[in-house]
């Protein structure tokens, strides 16, 4: 289609049931979360398993979600500081390639199952004493990074300082045998004399084994502005850090250097346009990576241009639309997240109103364009008005790219289908019926370069299903699993997992 397929295959895939699988954190009735510092601990002695796997109600809002590159992990950050790991339980976790295809013929419907693995405590709280200011804990952005000798290795970060863990099963040992005999009893304040015979040593022994987190790294002092994003290098041996102005690239063995590569400061703060809003590493291409502003552009820079990326190698931004421009245009054109698909060829961006696929090789516009906030429209001074505006909406794309996903209002949540022709859309709630609010709503057909999902006509304060919106519930943070068609979302304190 001469540059327009936007996945590996031609033909539209058919439409996925996208149904419950689990929920950890579950709010009971008419308990409310307080998205402020954690004010109780959770007890995971109460953990259930089976299809519903839940754990005594938490407090704290979840932040950050990440699976790791194989699926059979899945991390989660919150407000206060913590991070919570999730390991794959059922079966397909310890299948054979045989086995594990014969099950998918039979049972098709098979999907991954987690189990709570362990949490630690990644940040505290600070205090800046020399800038007079509160470093507050929330864990902004998970990575995993490679696993070695059945380790498990990820990077956390907050506002200002990224650490490195290492997370390993030990195993408890314990002395089962108390080392004495029976016959050796005092008799008349005597102890009978000792042989080699009555000489009993301790005996040790090791029982389950149980995983421990330690922190190994601590990168710090390298940001003036809030981090927003960390990305590892597909070399295993960098990353990156990004906050408003600048981008870093660190090496993970060192933490004292890093090394400036995007600098957007200007030499004075009232000639500032722009800033950076998120940043990735491009996922087979070591020396290339992605960064978005908030004038909604995206600039692909290539490391082996210069040693300072200032000057980009390519530029996407949508065409300027002659026109009206509001107030409102460049608020909501600010792109709050970008996901490279899986083969690096196509990037995916979010903005506050729509969900954009583009095309590496073409820096013409996006490839296709969809429509998720164009109800609120007409609701724009009163999303200002209490800051709901300036929400930051993350994106997924599935494994095989023919999927895309992004959070919403009143905890719903889109999937759209991305292969061309497709007009595939569904609108799910965060709950444990997904579908209970959901209309199948026609979608526009695939067109040259834009696809244009259409909601149809909207009132406001409605979604496309003319369902109320609630502003005070957003699903903001969602992750897609590597090879399956698995979506895990946070809905305030609450981990939801949702599979097709």
């Amino acid at each position: 289609m001469n540059g327009e397929v936007v996945s590996a295959s031609a033909d539209p895939s058919p439409p996925l049931e996208w149904r419950f699988s689990q929920v950890f954190g579950e709010r009971s009735a008419g308990e409310e979360v307080h998205e402020g510092k954690k004010n109780s601990a959770i007890d995971f002695g109460s953990l259930k398993l089976g299809m519903l796997l839940v754990f005594c109600s938490a407090v704290d809002v979840i932040s950050a979600i990440q699976f790791d590159n194989s699926g059979d992990h899945l991390a989660t950050g919150d407000r206060g500081g913590r991070v919570v790991l999730f390991e794959r339980t059922d079966a397909k976790n310890s299948s054979g390639g045989a086995r594990r295809d014969l099950e998918e013929t039979y049972y098709p419907l098979r999907h991954p199952e987690f189990g709570y693995k362990t949490e630690f405590q990644s940040h505290d709280p600070e205090f800046d004493y020399l800038k007079s200011l509160e470093i507050e804990e929330k864990i902004n952005k998970i990575r995993w990074c490679q696993t070695a000798n059945g380790a498990l290795f990820l990077l956390s970060t907050n506002d200002k300082t990224i650490k490195f863990w290492k997370v390993q099963d030990k195993k408890i040992k314990k002395i089962c045998d108390v080392n004495s005999d029976p016959s050796r009893t005092v008799v008349n304040g005597e102890v009978p004399e000792v042989n080699s015979s009555s000489l009993w040593l301790p005996v040790v022994t090791s029982h389950e084994s149980t995983p421990l987190a330690r922190c190994r790294r601590v990168y710090s002092h390298a940001h003036d502005y809030h981090i927003n994003s960390i990305s590892n290098n597909i070399d295993s041996e960098t990353f990156i850090s990004a906050d408003d102005l600048r981008i870093n690239l660190w090496n993970l063995e060192i933490t004292i250097q890093s090394f400036n590569i995007v600098d957007v400061k200007p030499e004075k703060m009232e000639d500032l346009s722009e800033v950076i809003t998120s940043a990735e590493f491009h996922p087979t291409h070591c020396n290339m990576l992605a960064y978005s502003s908030s004038k909604g552009s995206i600039r692909l820079v290539d490391l082996r241009q210069s040693a300072l990326c200032d000057s980009h190698s390519k530029l996407f931004e949508e065409p300027e639309a002659a026109g009206y421009k509001s107030f409102f245009t460049e608020i909501i054109a600010s792109v709050s997240d970008i996901k490279f698909a899986k083969e690096g060829r196509y990037l995916l961006s979010r903005d506050y109103m729509t969900l954009k696929l583009w095309d590496i090789n073409m820096d013409s516009g996006p490839v296709s364009t969809f429509q998720v906030h164009e109800h609120l429209k007409p609701k724009l001074c009163d999303l200002y008005e209490n800051d709901s505006i300036f929400d930051k909406f993350e994106c997924c794309i599935s494994g095989n790219g023919l999927r895309a996903a992004t959070g919403s209002y009143s905890n719903m949540f889109r999937v759209y289908g991305v292969s061309p022709g497709s007009t595939e859309t569904a609108s799910l709630e965060a709950s444990r019926n997904p579908t209970r609010r959901h209309v199948p709503v026609p979608s526009s057909p695939f067109k040259a370069l834009s696809r244009v999902v259409s909601r149809g006509s909207e009132s406001p304060g409605v979604d496309g299903n003319s369902n109320a919106l609630d502003y005070t519930t957003k699903l903001l943070h969602l992750a897609g699993h590597p090879s399956e068609n698995s979506i895990a979302c946070a809905a305030g304190n609450s981990l939801y997992m949702y599979y097709a």
